[in-house]
């Protein structure tokens, strides 16, 4: 367990901040948001650390970080303000995601520098460093951390915007991993390891002195490994809107769970029933509405 007082935890995520374009309309997005929305939503003081264009779709998201009660460090750059087209197959999305936009130049600003100084935990992943400029950003940023700090680094594979390399890179930087059943397919042949993917948890677990592993299997099952406990949850059966944001809200419930004091099992019980609810839910910043699993 982590901490145990009454404050809020200071939950930020660093990275891509964007408009998640379905067939229906467009919803607000971005992985690293998107767990702090949901943080956010059961008690947490969330801050969104990205850019965004000086256009009428950066001043809509903005508005939609204000109404969900998030702060946030954003500059409006002279770029355009990203968005992904999201396909849906049996409510399972499928991403095109559009290159060269704001949050691809991330600038580094002091004040986001001091809020990362009090973070409880920060999280980030590979697709927000695929340009220089915001892999300069946030890799600076996650040097000021605090030690104590949860340091989640959730994959998030997209398209070919990874390497091997980052990914070591990145692993490096963190100390809670989390990847869902077909990324660990990916990683577990580019790191050429063998064996299941309980082994392959492990491995990363104890290569990488990680407190966290966080392995998702949607509709089958989660496990979360550290170095003394392993957790294993079979997913309820939901009807499923969509599951767009499914693994962010999993992780973000799980930290904040963990940084209020819940033991893994506790706190991977509330990620397990934060996901399903989201789930039912269309687009990744649903309302909470006093849901059951989501009570503060």
């Amino acid at each position: 367990m982590e901490q145990k007082d009454h404050k809020k935890p200071i939950v930020v995520g660093i990275g891509e901040l964007l408009w998640d374009v379905f067939p229906t309309g467009k919803r607000a997005g971005g992985a690293p948001v998107n767990f702090v929305f949901h943080a956010t939503q059961l008690g947490a003081q969330g801050y969104a650390v990205s850019a965004v264009g000086n256009d009428i779709l950066g001043t809509e998201i903005l508005q939609e970080l204000t109404n969900n009660n998030i702060a946030y460090f954003i500059e409006i750059l002279d770029y355009p303000t990203g968005s992904v087209k999201v396909e849906l197959n049996n409510g399972n999305p499928t991403y095109t995601i559009i290159e060269d936009v704001a949050w691809d130049h991330i600038p580094l600003a002091q004040k986001a520098i001091d809020i990362v100084k009090k973070a409880d935990a920060i999280c980030f992943g590979t697709l927000a460093l695929r340009h220089p400029d915001s892999k300069n950003t946030i890799e600076t940023l996650i040097s000021y951390a605090p030690e104590n700090s949860l340091r989640v680094f959730d994959i998030n594979l997209r398209q070919h915007y990874y390497s091997k390399e980052l990914i070591e890179e990145l692993l490096k930087k963190a100390n809670v991993f989390k990847i869902n059943d077909d990324e660990i397919k990916t990683v577990k042949g580019m790191f050429s390891l063998q064996g299941g993917d309980s082994e392959v948890c492990k491995w990363f677990l104890n290569k990488y002195n990680l407190r966290y592993v966080i392995l998702t299997a949607g509709e089958k099952y989660s496990v979360i490994y550290s170095s003394t406990e392993e957790s294993r949850i079979e997913t309820p059966r939901v009807e499923v809107a969509d599951t767009v944001g499914a693994g962010d809200s999993f992780s973000g419930a799980f930290v904040y769970a963990i940084l209020t004091g819940k033991t893994l099992h506790q706190a991977h019980e509330i990620a397990v029933k934060t996901a399903a609810f989201v789930c039912t839910k269309s687009g990744a910043w649903p309302a909470y509405a006093a849901q059951p699993c989501c009570s503060k």
